[in-house]
């Protein structure tokens, strides 16, 4: 569907780097990263909106990389929606199918389809300024896929609303993706919202492509400290690995040793995820090859579940229900033990 190949764009005061990336047709696929990375500058330059220094763009087995935008059979929407604000919902729908210079009855029949599909028969006659956020976007989205476009770009468009109109948002484009089997590529900095949506991503960091997979691969196995920090691991140590007579292999980090389930030796990084890493008041009884005591040095209130920092050394941090929370009567200063598999220790280099 879209190949990117060694795309490099230069803005003067910001550069995209050889960029490389394969699509698939009907996949949802998400560029993430965190402000300023140039997620929004490879979207746009897909889109024909910026200058290619270097590299190509290829849509469905032709090179359009110097093809103008209108060309290119692409959407584009935005976080702020850019609605216009002098026309009603309807006419802003019906923007897109004349400049197509389509016929009246061919205008009100994909105007009709949308409409059905996203659910705004209630909206048509209504001005932008009079609609909520979560209306906007979907009339954003409307005018987007109205010209049934073979790519349609998204640019943070959950990022300005509130968290059940951003909820309900995404369910829209789950839809969107399912009904009409649509390629979607989506710009994020919400890891949470990457992992709900995407097939695969693409990690993004100063103009560079840092990892792609899928959720599951930059969730578990992230290949850098920058990704593995982005995607909200926070136990990131720096160690040395080696195998021990028994067989086994431990990655030690100062005088504390963690058996881990790879065969690797000598200067790593590793990580564990917060939520593997299990807090009890007593030893547990489990086929986890680690098990350390440990002291409570800070607790992180996020409302429905709660950061545990405790120190073996070095300091971890594990993640726990509320409920876990109070019955344990978990408190800075409190004795514990964490436990966690090997398996759940990821080296890198």
């Amino acid at each position: 569907m879209i190949e990117i190949k060694r795309l490099c764009v230069d803005l003067g005061e910001f550069v995209l780097n050889d960029v490389s990336l394969s699509i698939d047709e009907g996949e949802y696929f998400i560029i993430l990263g965190p402000t300023g990375a140039g997620k929004t500058v490879l979207l746009e330059s897909i889109a024909g909106l910026n200058p290619i220094r270097s590299g190509e763009l290829w849509l469905r087995g032709h090179n359009v990389t110097n093809v103008e935008p209108e060309k290119r059979h692409i959407s584009i929407v935005y976080q702020d929606h850019v609605l216009f604000p002098h026309m009603t919902v309807k006419e802003n729908l019906l923007f897109g199918l004349k400049m197509q210079h389509l016929s009246v009855e061919e205008q009100n029949e994909n105007l009709n389809w949308v409409v059905d599909l996203m659910g705004i028969d209630r909206l048509l006659h209504r001005n932008p300024e009079t609609l909520s956020g979560g209306e906007k976007q979907k009339v954003a989205l409307g005018r987007a896929i109205i010209t049934r476009p073979e790519l349609l770009l998204v640019d943070e468009p959950l990022s300005a609303l509130d968290p059940e109109t951003r909820e309900n948002v995404q369910q829209e484009l789950r839809h969107l993706h399912r009904t009409l089997g649509l390629t979607i590529l989506h710009v994020t900095h919400d890891f949470e919202e990457a992992i709900s949506l995407g097939t695969r991503i693409a990690v993004i960091g100063d103009g560079r492509l840092m990892q792609e997979g899928t959720p599951e691969e930059i969730f578990r196995h992230p290949n850098s400290e920058f990704v593995a920090r982005f995607a909200m691991t926070r136990n990131i140590f720096q160690g040395t690995a080696k195998r021990k007579a028994d067989g086994s292999t431990v990655f030690r980090v100062n005088d504390t040793e963690f058996v881990i389930a790879v065969e690797l030796e000598g200067s790593r990084h590793a990580s564990i995820r917060p939520e593997d890493i299990l807090i009890s008041s007593e030893p547990l009884r489990s086929s986890a090859r680690n098990c350390f005591p440990a002291t409570i040095t800070n607790v992180l209130d996020r409302g429905s579940t709660l950061y545990i920092t405790a120190d073996i050394p070095p300091e971890l941090s594990c993640l726990v229900t509320r409920q876990s929370f109070q019955e344990m009567e978990l408190q800075e200063g409190k004795k514990v033990y964490l436990t966690f598999k090997a398996s759940s220790i990821h080296l890198f280099d």
